[in-house]
């Protein structure tokens, strides 16, 4: 099971430092840890986004599938918070509100962002909490 001091960890390439907090910082309200020439540290819903400037290595064409990040939220109103957020903000929808697996215990919502590098966030709710994992 997961101790809550202990954190994931996931990084990521992206173009422009200043872009990249001003989408997650200032847009997603994520807090900044940690910030260098080459990248950038966040503490993203409680895990840890290290955005590497890489222009190079990012995606130019990107899908939805396989890959992508993102946050299963527990509480639907939490999720219901992220998308007026993202709405208000004017965050860049890469898939507007959507339902999965309707009329199935797998059933869910979700919805995906796309960063200025290009990378996908989706976040997501499950009407069955059992099905989170």
């Amino acid at each position: 099971m997961r101790d809550s001091r202990n954190v994931f960890h996931l990084a990521v390439p992206c173009n422009d430092l200043d872009e990249t907090y001003s989408f997650y910082v200032t847009g997603l309200g994520c807090k900044l840890a940690r910030r260098y020439d080459d990248r950038i540290t966040l503490d993203f819903f409680g895990d840890q986004l290290v955005c590497h400037k890489y222009p190079e290595k990012t995606d130019k064409h990107p899908e939805m599938y396989p890959r992508h990040a993102g946050i299963t939220f527990y509480e639907k109103q939490h999720f219901d918070d992220l998308v007026k957020l993202a709405e208000m903000r004017n965050l860049p929808f890469y898939e507007k509100v959507f339902s999965r697996f309707i009329g199935t215990p797998e059933e869910h919502i979700s919805f995906f962002l796309i960063d200025p590098s290009n990378n996908l966030l989706e976040f997501k709710y499950y009407y069955n909490p059992q099905m989170m994992y």
